[in-house]
């Protein structure tokens, strides 16, 4: 506490003592400027003067200016005479040898003579070596030419050296009774910090202390809020009047792919490349009200959806992000769903009902007839409900509540052949035959009944899509860390625009081909090859196909091990 009064006294007394100095050398300057001033017109006063006494010859013959000077008696006795001639040469001068004085026309006080008739200036004399005030002025002849410079100049006393005498007293004394006030304020004041040294301390560590308290607390509460912030599953942004992150939490740096350390600073627009985002937020700072959109936008060649409200926040905007991407797919999902399966089963509801109304319409003694209409009844009822377990089995499968066994280590030979077993009446309706390659000592660990399942379809399709004559090859490939089941036909094949899309739910090739009329057909429900899809998801695999129109086509079911 001490330390401090010290320092606030030796700074109070500094200034003091400064500014002290720098007035009374301002009053110094200032009286030697008025000083300077007077003798400058006194000096100018007396060269217009004598100017009017002065003849052409002097600046021509040094005799003649001689005699002239000496006629001036008293007038020109104080001050220092020289007469130039308009070439510079020194013609005469009172106080040296003008044979052996320098050329004079580059001297200011002459050039500014010839050009304004009168000139001044205050240097040190290159002759006598003592400062001097020059009065030059010019003189002009009958005709109105200039014959000559006259010059006056006296010596200029240092101003500071005259008082020097007078004013060190002043200032020594001024001095001594600066210190005699700091050392007595500086006696008072540290008897006065010995006062109230113990209280001010014992203060400053309470104030200390509940800052410390208020620092520790706000920042415990920084760290609880941004662990908030971090924990939401929806994006956080706030931003300043200027649209500029000040804070983005975890979520939103991973919806938008940029690192959160380097969002703060960051304009919104460089940050989420959206100007329906930055509209929305300008918008908020310029109503001050609330605003809710759903944001498009594609990132990793996908289409992502974002729910955004945004708020004013003080000086600025709080948002919002939350990604609804899922919910929109599964929405989309849903209507597709449910338009598929309303399409799907108009065709034999209108197929029974019209054989139905036909049935009811008939003699009933025709037997052939009923016997025809009940057939494509039965049918039809048959592919309802081939449609029915399919959706059923599909949503079994996508469902991971569903409770199944533990995936089991089983040979494939047995499964591949009870698949075979299972497709070989309808194969032997178009002369297919069906050759499977498998080792029989190979095995993997798999749910049995899904990949039979899986297996038949696939049969399936390519017992449909062959043509009759024709061959299928059941391969299986045993790799380190997975195992390869091929299925290979050598029927039409599958345009190459179509290959991403037939694992999709009710996605045919051909969508003008009948799906539930006579025993030639050969379109199914639509959800064989995404059921295979789903199986294979199940079993943390994959299932690919390769196909060229005409030749036939291949598909893989990939199972790891």
């Amino acid at each position: 506490m001490q330390g401090i009064f010290k320092k606030s006294i030796i700074i109070v007394a500094a200034a003091v003592l400064v500014i002290s100095v720098y007035f009374v050398v301002g009053i110094l300057v200032f009286a030697n400027n008025q000083y300077n001033e007077i003798n400058i017109r006194n000096l100018e006063d007396v060269a217009r003067t004598l100017k009017n006494f002065t003849q052409d010859d002097v600046f021509t013959d040094p005799e003649a200016a001689r005699d002239w000077v000496s006629r001036l008696g008293n007038t020109g006795a104080a001050f220092r005479i020289t007469l130039i001639s308009r070439s510079g040469k020194v013609i005469y001068d009172t106080d040296a040898d003008s044979v052996i004085m320098e050329n004079h026309l580059d001297r200011s006080e002459f050039q500014a003579a010839v050009r304004n008739g009168i000139g001044i200036s205050y240097r040190e004399s290159a002759t006598l070596g003592q400062y001097h005030i020059y009065a030059a002025i010019a003189i002009n002849n009958s005709d109105g030419e200039l014959a000559g410079i006259l010059r006056l100049s006296s010596i200029v006393p240092g101003f500071f050296a005259r008082l020097l005498g007078s004013t060190i007293l002043f200032l020594i004394l001024g001095l001594a009774i600066i210190l005699c006030a700091c050392a007595g304020i500086f006696h008072f004041s540290r008897c006065l910090s010995i006062s109230v040294e113990a209280n001010l301390e014992m203060e400053l560590e309470k104030k200390t202390a509940e800052l410390n308290a208020k620092a520790k607390e706000a920042e415990s509460e920084n760290r609880y809020r941004e662990f908030i912030f971090d924990s939401m599953f929806d994006g956080l942004i706030g931003l300043n009047g200027n649209l500029e992150i000040l804070f983005a939490n975890t979520r939103l740096s991973t919806l938008f792919g940029i690192e959160k350390e380097k969002a703060p600073g960051m304009s919104l627009l460089d940050y989420s490349r959206s100007a329906e985002l930055t509209e929305a937020a300008q918008l908020v700072l310029s109503t001050g009200s609330s605003q809710e959109l759903t944001l498009k936008r594609f990132l990793g060649g996908s289409r992502q959806y974002f729910q955004v409200f945004a708020a004013p926040l003080e000086e600025g905007v709080v948002m919002v992000i939350g990604d609804i991407s899922r919910l929109v797919k599964l929405e989309l999902i849903r209507k597709d769903f449910a338009a598929n399966v309303s399409h799907e089963l108009r065709t034999p509801i209108q197929v029974i009902k019209g054989f139905t109304e036909n049935l009811l319409d008939s003699s009933m003694e025709d037997k052939d007839e009923i016997r025809l209409f009940a057939g494509l009844i039965s049918k039809n009822v048959q592919n309802m409900e081939n449609l029915t377990n399919d959706l059923l089995t599909l949503v079994s499968l996508e469902n991971e509540d569903t409770i199944r066994p533990e995936m089991k280590e089983t040979l494939l030979f047995p499964i591949i052949t009870l698949a075979v077993s299972t497709v070989e009446n309808a194969a032997q309706k178009k002369s297919i035959s069906i050759e499977a390659i498998c080792a029989e000592d190979l095995s993997i660990k798999l749910h049995e009944s899904l990949i039979i399942q899986a297996l038949i379809n696939l049969l399936d399709n390519a017992i449909k899509y062959s043509g009759k004559g024709s061959s299928i090859l059941i391969n299986v490939l045993s790799e380190e860390k997975q195992v390869i089941i091929e299925v290979k036909d050598k029927g039409i094949g599958i345009p190459i625009e179509h290959i991403d899309r037939i694992f999709e739910r009710f996605y045919r090739v051909d969508h003008s081909r009948p799906r539930n009329a006579g025993s030639n057909e050969t379109g199914g429900t639509g959800l064989g090859l995404s059921i295979v899809r789903h199986i294979a998801i199940l079993h943390n695999g994959t299932v690919e196909a390769q196909s060229h129109v005409g030749e036939g086509s291949v598909f893989k079911l990939i199972l790891p091990r």
